[in-house]
């Protein structure tokens, strides 16, 4: 079964909580135990499972990611100025999959499921969720 989340960004770089978006598909498709695979699509986006608490951590993350790839300093710059965006996404990863048992996803009580912008703010992005029975 598969099932789509469209958001909008608001930043050029942020972190959105989809957690909530996610398990009502899961809970949609009668499955109670497989996997759940979250895809970002497009090139300059991913996904991430991390700590849904404190916000300070999603704003760690970006910090993080701008120290390491910083912005304005890349080949693929000189085409359309987001060479940092495309290299984020492909370092964080465009999916996670997550065990499916007894109709709950099992992650621990301070993970939640992100989609991380990195070229924004976008009027439309997209996310596939599969469930697939197991």
């Amino acid at each position: 079964m598969t099932g789509s989340i469209t958001i909008s960004t608001k930043e050029k770089n942020g972190l959105y909580d989809i957690g909530g978006e996610v398990e009502k598909i899961v809970k949609d498709s009668g499955i109670k135990n497989g996997l759940v695979s979250v895809f970002a699509r497009g090139a300059t986006a991913a996904i991430m499972i991390q700590e849904n608490w404190d916000e300070s951590i999603q704003t760690d993350v970006i910090t993080l990611l701008a120290k390491l790839i910083p912005h304005g300093v890349w080949e693929h710059d000189r085409q359309d100025g987001n060479g940092d965006s495309h290299l984020k996404s492909g370092l964080v990863g465009p999916s996670e999959t997550i065990p499916l048992v007894d109709g709950r996803m099992m992650l621990s009580t301070w993970q939640n499921i992100f989609f991380c912008e990195f070229d924004g703010p976008r009027e439309k992005r997209e996310i596939t969720v599969t469930v697939i029975p197991g």
